[in-house]
């Protein structure tokens, strides 16, 4: 039996929203059903945490100024933020559960998985600073997710340090199997670029489980807690520049017990922190937590 301290994620929000009746109506839809259904975000956040997630994740991914720009809502921004730690508060003390932490989310400002659309470094850096900002004064750490190049990745993290809230960092990886990120930029040369920033853990995130397996390798010498999270897609390859991932195909062959297989794996290579992405729902993360606990390790919502 191990005894070590897992720190569980949450899954997916804006799939398993829309699954859940959320309407996709532009780009902004996982935002705005936090004013159209607010409801569904805070059952589904209680929804993890009863399934055993112990950190769960602000449901601002598309909340950035540059995506609200787009369909003329800025002045939304510090509104939308402001809700969604409402939201996520609400289901914390709703599923009655101690030690759950609530993460602010750094994503990526022009969409995910297309490094070459990141906007330039101070850019990005003041986007990232407003975003830190707005969000905190209320949560308990930061996530940079789905970081695809060590450009975003540092903008994000030099943002997010300066807070003085704990930071992880989340890097999404190429899906054909390179162990890079999906610039082509190694996982050492990411992590030698963000060894000046106090970061407390490195991750993968939104990048198919065997893709995870891939680069896992090199994640066992970064010298930090490490961890993964990845995402329930068929292939990211057909998804154009301005959708949504509802664009995208969810597999049929990733069921909870299958992706707590991969999960598994991980977690028994070192690494602490686990959780799921897109099309990851609550069900794989109950099937998660039963077999960490089955194994012996412990769930804990914060590393050490």
């Amino acid at each position: 039996m191990s005894g070590r301290q897992i720190v569980l994620l949450d899954g997916g929000m804006g799939q398993e929203l829309a699954h859940r009746g959320a309407a996709r109506n532009d780009r902004l839809w996982g935002a705005q059903v936090m004013i159209d259904s607010p409801a569904l975000v805070t059952q589904l956040h209680a929804d993890y945490i009863q399934a055993g997630a112990r950190v769960i994740t602000l449901n601002t991914y598309s909340v950035t100024p540059e995506r609200l720009a787009d369909v003329g809502r800025e002045a939304e921004f510090a509104m939308l933020q402001a809700r969604a730690f409402e939201l996520a508060d609400r289901a914390r003390a709703q599923a009655g559960v101690e030690q759950v932490r609530i993460a602010g989310s750094l994503p990526p400002l022009y969409g995910s998985y297309k490094p070459d659309n990141a906007p330039p470094f101070e850019q990005a850096l003041a986007t990232y600073r407003a975003v830190v900002a707005a969000q905190s004064g209320t949560v308990d750490l930061f996530l940079c997710e789905t970081m695809s190049s060590i450009h975003e990745a540092t903008a994000a993290a030099t943002a997010a340090c300066e807070s003085g809230k704990p930071v992880w960092v989340a890097l999404s990886v190429d899906d054909e199997l390179t162990g890079t990120l999906r610039s082509g930029e190694t996982i050492a040369d990411a992590r030698a670029a963000l060894r000046p920033f106090n970061i407390e853990a490195l991750l993968i995130n939104c990048s198919l489980p065997e893709a995870v397996d891939a680069a896992w390798p090199h994640m066992r010498d970064v010298g930090l807690p490490v961890g993964a999270y990845a995402n329930g897609f068929t292939s990211i390859m057909t998804m154009e520049f301005g959708t949504n991932v509802g664009a995208l195909q969810a597999r049929q062959d990733l069921g909870p017990a299958a992706y707590a297989d991969f999960a598994m794996n991980w977690v028994n290579d070192g690494a602490t922190i686990i959780g799921g992405c897109c099309e990851i729902t609550p069900a794989h993360i109950k099937a998660l937590a039963s077999r960490l606990q089955q194994a012996g390790y412990s769930i804990a919502g914060s590393l050490g």
